[in-house]
């Protein structure tokens, strides 16, 4: 009997705490790791905000080339006129 309250109290003062402290260096950096995710999602969810309108840039692209088509000949134009 005196055997299993000392094994009861190994147990308790000794294994207890161990786990305890174990359990604590994993669940920490866990819980670090899950902040980050929480950050990387929530920036990446800005980044993706902000790229809304880059299919627009070809458009873009595309008229910019026929103004300058058009301005080229409009100042070729007026050279000729001169």
């Amino acid at each position: 009997m005196v055997v299993l309250w000392i094994a009861s109290a190994v147990g308790l003062l000794v294994v207890a705490p161990l786990v305890i402290a174990l359990a604590s260096r994993v669940i920490r950096p866990a819980r670090e790791c899950a902040r980050y995710a929480d950050d990387i999602l929530e920036h990446g969810v800005g980044i993706t905000a902000n790229l809304v309108p880059v299919p627009a840039l070809a458009t873009t692209r595309t008229l910019v080339a026929e103004v300058t088509g058009n301005a080229v000949g409009y100042v070729r134009a007026l050279e000729r006129l001169v």
